[in-house]
């Protein structure tokens, strides 16, 4: 499992002292705001944030040391990193990067469907995205409780029961 997980990416500055604005790579533009510290270089690089506040649909932030807006331009295209230490998941919930790649297996007849290859966030519910570069197909399914039985992270697999109609070759 990774330490530090991306969590935005610094898209262009704001004003003139520093701040930049940040696409959030998480749930919610609030959710990045609650961090006092985040990390460069895939958590090498320790960076503190003065402040941060969701505008529109992206993250104002202003880091420390950084005062000038050719400061703040020259993190253009930076990635910004958390510290998985920093936040505590509700049972149940789970990082999206500890998602991917998870084998898919049917609990009940043991078929491999393939691997978890992306989360989509469509309001009502996740939509998680499995691939068979075997078969060449790719299945979508919903992320609810009727569907997902298990998620195994350490074990690298997701045990799911497929719904009426949700793996039909057609």
């Amino acid at each position: 499992m990774k330490q530090y997980l991306e969590i935005g990416k610094i898209v262009s500055v704001q004003g003139l002292k520093g701040e930049v604005r940040v696409e959030a790579w998480c749930d919610t533009l609030e959710f990045l705001c609650e961090f006092d510290t985040l990390y460069f270089d895939k958590g090498e690089k320790k960076i503190e944030i003065e402040r941060s506040r969701p505008h529109k649909n992206i993250v104002l932030m202003k880091i420390k040391g950084i005062d000038t807006v050719e400061q703040a331009q020259l993190l253009r295209g930076k990635i910004l990193y958390m510290d998985r230490d920093d936040v505590e998941l509700e049972e149940g919930s789970y990082f999206v990067q500890d998602l991917i790649g998870l084998e898919v297996i049917d609990i009940d007849d043991g078929t491999v469907y393939g691997k978890l290859s992306e989360v989509s966030f469509t309001g009502a519910n996740d939509v998680y995205h499995i691939k068979n570069p075997d078969r060449k197909k790719e299945w979508l399914i919903p992320a609810i409780p009727d569907v997902v039985i298990e998620t195994d992270i350490a074990g690298g697999k997701m045990l799911i029961r497929k719904l009426e109609g949700l793996f039909d070759e057609d």
